[in-house]
């Protein structure tokens, strides 16, 4: 009896490992990026349409439009720190995560929202709102 419910807690364990593995792929990668301030690893994972808040604008742009937008964010705003505060979402759906980014430029209050999509997530919304 001992044995079965050894074996039971291991697969049981292997199983949540192996979930929480497929879902911390896109997300840590997402945190990642933000603490590099890396915009090409951050646009890898971008949806075709992305919602996009700065200081208070917010608009949808093409992949193509975002990553120069990130590009152009990272290059004025050179990352000191990125603060995982929160995350959140039901298994297997929707994600997202909010911190706080400390740039050269000043601090931002950053969320993004990653949705899946058939087997893989994207990235389709970010915001970075000043503190």
């Amino acid at each position: 009896m001992k044995k079965l419910i050894v074996v039971l807690g291991v697969l049981l364990a292997g199983g949540m490992l192996t979930a929480f593995t497929l879902f911390a792929g896109p997300f840590d990668d997402v945190v990642n990026a933000l603490k590099k301030g890396d915009s090409g690893n951050l646009s890898k994972l971008l949806d075709n349409t992305v919602e996009i808040n700065m200081a208070g604008k917010s608009n949808s742009y093409s992949k193509a439009q975002a990553e120069i937008i990130l590009k152009d964010f990272f290059g004025k705003n050179a990352v000191k720190t990125f603060e995982l505060l929160h995350k959140g979402g039901p298994e297997g759906g929707s994600q997202f995560g909010v911190g706080n980014l400390t740039t050269s430029g000043g601090n931002y209050r950053t969320s993004f929202f990653l949705q899946k999509k058939g087997n893989a997530f994207v990235l389709n919304e970010l915001r970075f709102e000043n503190k």
